[in-house]
């Protein structure tokens, strides 16, 4: 081969490398799609929270069904939600389970059986529909990921996940993303949180976008297809009896947005709010809204 040869060969090889390190491989969103979290102990829409679905032309509601906790040495499930409402027609409804990071310090046979089970258990005396998606949220750390990834895989698995669902996916934090991906079809890329609580007087520990920067590098090559969440919610603390109130300002959500897009196109594709309530929703006028879910 000519030199010439070898050289449009190795520019060949890098465009492609380069280009492959910006895709994601297994699930594909299905277009755009404007969705919210649902985060409360009971499904029961406003007026208002109605509006904002219709608005905003909202798809899907990641509803939040209970918690699974560490009780007694045992994960048992606490906070189960009560459905006293239905969603509007057209919008995907996708059970949520959040289970806490100390129950994933050792595997806990059947547990992922019992998870599956439940959520269906609560769709049939509750009348629903069949749902395709499932969502696992976890705070996994180094010490609780591989019990974690192999409780996910045990989830995909089993026969009553896979005859009733088709999706399983989770939630990635930003200091997950450089380990290992999960086993699931997808991840929602939670930017809230992210920052120490601890430096309140310094920093939004809810978002901040220098909290967010250290981590840009990973997005390109994270190898999982992402959806990205983003905060809309106030977090009231009290420290040494003094009132504490953090709320992200638009500009700065709007900012991480762009940031976070700027490194993975992707992840304007799927943009989740969390989370759908009155309050959350009077916080920002329309318009703030409308450029969250810009794509």
């Amino acid at each position: 081969m000519s030199r010439v040869g070898k050289l449009l060969l190795l520019l060949v090889a890098t465009v492609f490398i380069g280009c492959r390190n910006h895709e994601s491989p297994g699930y594909e969103f299905q277009g755009d799609e404007n969705s919210v979290y649902y985060w409360r102990t009971e499904l029961r829409l406003d007026s208002t929270e109605r509006a904002f679905l219709d608005r905003h032309d909202v798809k899907k509601v990641y509803c939040r069904y209970f918690d699974v906790v560490m009780r007694n040495g045992e994960p048992m499930p606490n906070a189960t939600i009560s459905f006293s409402d239905t969603l509007p027609s057209g919008v995907e409804l996708v059970p949520t389970v959040y289970i806490t990071e100390d129950c994933m310090h050792k595997p806990h046979p059947g547990l992922a059986g019992k998870l599956v089970s439940r959520v269906r258990q609560m769709n049939e005396t509750n009348d629903l529909p069949p749902f395709r998606e499932l969502q696992i949220d976890c705070d996994y750390t180094a010490r609780s990921r591989q019990v974690y990834y192999d409780f996910l895989s045990e989830i995909a698995h089993s026969p009553l996940f896979t005859s009733h669902f088709s999706l399983l996916s989770t939630t990635i934090r930003l200091h997950q993303l450089q380990m290992k991906a999960p086993p699931v079809d997808y991840g929602v890329l939670m930017l809230y949180n992210t920052g120490d609580p601890r430096r309140f007087m310094e920093r939004n520990p809810v978002l901040d976008l220098r909290d967010v920067q250290p981590y840009l590098r990973h997005l390109s090559d994270y190898p999982l297809s992402l959806a990205a969440a983003y905060p809309v919610y106030q977090w009231v603390r009290h420290i040494h009896g003094v009132r504490v109130e953090h709320t992200v300002e638009a500009d700065e959500i709007l900012r991480v947005k762009q940031a976070v897009e700027q490194e993975r196109p992707e992840l304007r594709r799927t943009i989740l709010t969390y989370h759908l309530d009155k309050e959350n929703i009077n916080r920002y006028d329309n318009e703030t809204y409308e450029k969250i879910y810009r794509h």
